[in-house]
């Protein structure tokens, strides 16, 4: 079975900064593209930022371009995300999540449970 688990989260002062971890068993992360989500409660999931294969490429919800960076460290099998100036407005569960074949070649979508990230002075 799949399991992600994103860790890094907690409480920052508006400004500040935190790093996101995403790994992954029974999947391995560094053969997909990868993305984060965000979502706080009564708010719809919203893509934060993904990025390609090998760090071809990454992309950005427009809110948070020049302050959140996606990388990947394949040697790790690890994704993450650098949070910088981070705002209120950034405060919600981050989910990391990837599509592919699982070790035992079953297609689909795979969640982490989530990490809470608040943003609070």
């Amino acid at each position: 079975q799949v399991r992600i688990v994103e860790s890094g989260g907690g409480w920052v002062q508006p400004g500040g900064s935190l790093r996101l971890s995403c790994t992954a068993s029974g999947f391995t992360l560094r053969n997909y593209p990868v993305s984060w989500f965000r979502q706080a409660p009564g708010k719809e999931r919203d893509l934060v930022a993904s990025i390609t294969t090998s760090s071809f490429t990454s992309n950005y919800l427009d809110s948070v371009k020049g302050r959140f960076t996606i990388s990947r460290d394949d040697a790790k099998n690890t994704v993450y995300l650098q949070m910088n100036s981070l705002k209120p407005e950034d405060t919600a569960v981050y989910y990391c999540h990837s599509r592919g074949y699982s070790d035992d070649s079953r297609l689909g979508d795979y969640w982490g449970p989530g990490t809470q990230v608040t943003v609070s002075s």
